[in-house]
């Protein structure tokens, strides 16, 4: 069983930067792709950023160009890095992996982690 447990996220000003990570248990997390979803309220739950077995990286729309998704599989460790960050990217955030090739991961699922971002 894969458990993966979120860190770094919390209360920020608008234009400033937060890094989660995302940490897994278990030694196969090299053969996963990761995902990072998040979820407003009253709102559905959105792929944020993905990263697939090679490497290849899928972006919304809304956060291109300000967060960049990686990982460090000799930690077992998935980040998420938020730059210029913006109220609209307040959320519940979580980390997802699944299947080595899908943009959408969804096979383990953290907990969550809050993220707001103030005006």
């Amino acid at each position: 069983q894969v458990q993966l447990v979120e860190s770094g996220g919390g209360l920020v000003q608008a234009g400033r930067s937060l890094r989660l990570s995302c940490a897994a248990s278990g030694s196969f997390f090299n053969r996963y792709a990761m995902g990072w979803y998040r979820q407003a309220p009253g709102k559905q739950r959105e792929l944020v950023a993905a990263i697939i077995i090679g490497g290849s990286t899928k972006y919304a729309e809304s956060v291109k160009g300000r967060f960049s998704i990686s990982r460090d599989n000799a930690k077992n460790t998935g980040y998420l890095q938020m730059n210029s960050l913006k109220p609209e990217d307040t959320a519940v955030y979580y980390c997802a992996i699944g299947r080595p090739s899908t943009y959408y991961p969804d096979d383990y699922w953290g907990q969550g982690i809050q993220v707001t971002v103030s005006s």
